[in-house]
């Protein structure tokens, strides 16, 4: 678990999070959403220690990640694994050598088991047979699934993604997500992935937390935000006619569950 405890982070006299508070659960996907310029990529930075908050504490199962000494930190960040953007695969290393770089850098493992950990992770992503190829050589959605592999290998207990359907077509986005969702729920892992794609939100939104000029507007599930009267998130999700009408269909699905039902009128 990850907890966020009032957190600010100033840029000279630009305020970019205004006392932000947050707690991303394990084995859940949390997401961080909102419009560019909303704090969210400063949120997600200053979460994994790439920036300094000016106020606030940042949590990592109950330990103060912000008052930690370098060497405390470092082995916080042993237990984070990350998924970039743009995959971020170095060209020159084969899939089986960009997977296995975490274990060079952090493991103790003999050569052989780092092969063996490594194709047990590719095997996971299902790109066991790509494993000799080069970056190159393989689909924008293949290096994602590269970058998974990669971001897993240390089994690390914290996952984050910075827009990992980025540049992809639906169709693949859509496993990219379930597969994420499938390796949280069986590592238990806490994830926290930054994104704008909207069926990652309606699909894999455990728990969401929409920004809005530096500040947490709204907080929930994939489930809640069927039903949220906020009007900002309201106009930032639903945009367009086509999504206002799907969110119609979708509350009259959610409805007829009956146990949804009952949790609506509890809350």
């Amino acid at each position: 678990m990850i907890e966020l405890q009032d957190i600010t982070k100033s840029f000279g006299d630009k305020e970019i999070l205004k006392g932000v508070s947050a707690v991303m659960e394990s084995g859940k996907v949390n997401l961080i959403i909102g419009a560019s310029g909303s704090g969210k990529t400063v949120m997600m930075k200053c979460i994994v220690g790439l920036m300094t908050i000016n106020t606030g504490k940042i949590l990592y199962d109950q330990e103060d990640f912000t008052a930690m000494e370098e060497k405390e930190k470092k082995l916080v960040r042993q237990k984070i694994g990350m998924l970039f953007q743009g995959s971020a695969l170095f060209d020159s290393m084969t899939v089986e050598q960009n997977v296995m770089f975490p274990l060079d850098m952090f493991s103790r493992d003999t050569l052989r088991d780092k092969k063996k950990r490594v194709m047990e992770c590719l095997e996971r992503v299902q790109l066991k047979d790509a494993a000799k190829k080069f970056p190159a050589e393989i689909s924008g959605g293949m290096k994602k699934r590269v970058g998974i592999a990669r971001a897993i290998v240390l089994n690390p207990k914290y996952l984050f993604c910075d827009e990992p359907n980025s540049g992809l077509d639906p169709q693949t986005s859509l496993l990219i997500d379930k597969l994420i969702k499938e390796l949280t729920v069986e590592y238990n892992i806490t994830t926290v992935i930054n994104t704008h794609d909207m069926n990652t939100v309606m699909e894999s939104g455990d728990h969401i937390v929409y920004m809005y000029q530096g500040k947490k507007q709204w907080e929930g599930s994939n489930k809640d935000i069927v039903f949220s009267k906020d009007q900002k998130l309201n106009d930032f999700i639903f945009a367009s006619e086509f999504l206002r009408e799907a969110k119609e269909m979708r509350q009259l699905d959610l409805f007829k569950d009956g146990s949804w039902r009952d949790q609506l009128k509890k809350d």
